[in-house]
This record gives structure tokens, C-alpha cells and sequence, in this order.
């Protein structure tokens, strides 16, 4: 009985865990898109983007990502009639994700990082919006540098041209640990196979 029992938690909790991988997985499906158009306007990582609103909307499944469109967990006011809540209601998905870049370019706290970091430095990224406030949590940007990795989703990160100069400064901000991933998320394909991607290479003019 005991055995039959554990059997059935087993399979319940691997079919919860497969059941919410799946919903990010569809998460990432339905928004990804907008966070690339996101990425190419403001050079921020689509990858920062997508975890984030993964992170603080539950994959778009939290009270108030349902009721109030709200990916991001800016507080604010709205007009909900169906929850009490003290975050801020957006008219649709869209509108959330453009307010949550908005923020950041708008608050001294977190607008320096569009001149510290390109859009391929998703670590630098998280780190430096936890350090400007966005959450009171000490592991926040662990958590969504963990997302990131889980899901792939640097690989939604277009490489940029990077001059030398921008290189060397964010050395200066990626720990000593993680400059091989970093010089990979920039340059994906020399750096691991000795091979010259043209359309990566910084032009000599």
C-alpha cells in the first residue's frame, strides 16, 4: 500500500514539473517575438526580457499576469473590478513588456546599463537590475541567469558589433569564471571552433 502510494506521488509531482516546464515552453513560444523586436530597439537581451517576465509573472500564470496583464511586477495603479491588487493593469501583454523597458531607461538606478552593456551580456544584465533595485530578493539575478540557461534563451540574443573597447569594459563587470561564456555569447561561433563567421567580424573601416 505504502509503495502504491509513493508510486502515485511520484508520477503526480514528474507530471507537475513536466506540466510547468511546458507552460514556459509555450511561454517563451507566444513572446518571444515581441522581446527580439524589444532587443533591437533598445539593446537589451531578448533572453533578460523573456526570464524576467518568466520569473515574476510565473510564465504569464500568476493572479496578476491573468487579470492585469502584468509580466513585469511593476506596481502601480489599475481598474480591475475582478482582483484587489496594489500592481499596476496594463491593457494587454505588449503594453507590459514595453513599460518594463520604459522603466528601466527612465530610472537613474537602471538606465546606465543601456552604455555599460550590449544586448548579448545577459549576466550583466541581471546583475546590474538587481543591484538598481528591481527586487529585494539577494538571489533575484541568480534565479533569472538560472532561467536563462535552463530554457536556452541566450540563444535569442542577436550578436552585435562589439568594438574592442566595450570588450574589454565588460571584462570588467563579468566575473573571471564566466569570461569564456561571455566571449561566447558574443562572438558564438570563433571563439569554440577557430572558424571566421563573416557576418560577426568587427568591419576594418
Amino acid at each position: 500500500m505504502i509503495k502504491q502510494f509513493m508510486f502515485i506521488w511520484i508520477a503526480l509531482l514528474c507530471s507537475f514539473s513536466a506540466s510547468k516546464a511546458q507552460t514556459t515552453l509555450d511561454y517563451i513560444h507566444e513572446n518571444v517575438a515581441y522581446a527580439q523586436e524589444l532587443m533591437r530597439e533598445n539593446h537589451i537581451p531578448a533572453s533578460v526580457i523573456l526570464a524576467v517576465a518568466i520569473h515574476e509573472s510565473a510564465s504569464g500564470t500568476s493572479k496578476i499576469a491573468r487579470y492585469l496583464n502584468n509580466h513585469f511586477g511593476v506596481k502601480g495603479q489599475n481598474s480591475s473590478t475582478e482582483i484587489r491588487s496594489s500592481y499596476k493593469g496594463y491593457p494587454t501583454i505588449q503594453d507590459s513588456y514595453d513599460h518594463f523597458v520604459e522603466f528601466l531607461q527612465n530610472r537613474s538606478s537602471f538606465s546606465n546599463l543601456f552604455d555599460r552593456f550590449g544586448q548579448s551580456n545577459y549576466i550583466g544584465w541581471a546583475k546590474g537590475i538587481q543591484r538598481g533595485g528591481y527586487a529585494r530578493s539577494r538571489s533575484w539575478a541568480s534565479q533569472v541567469i538560472g532561467l536563462i540557461k535552463k530554457y536556452e534563451l541566450y540563444k535569442y540574443d542577436e550578436t552585435e558589433v562589439v568594438s574592442a573597447a566595450r570588450i574589454e569594459k565588460d571584462k570588467k563587470t563579468v566575473p573571471q569564471s564566466r569570461i569564456a561564456e561571455y566571449l561566447k555569447a558574443v562572438f558564438p561561433i570563433p571563439f569554440l571552433t577557430g572558424k571566421i563567421n563573416m557576418k560577426n567580424r568587427i568591419p576594418d573601416n
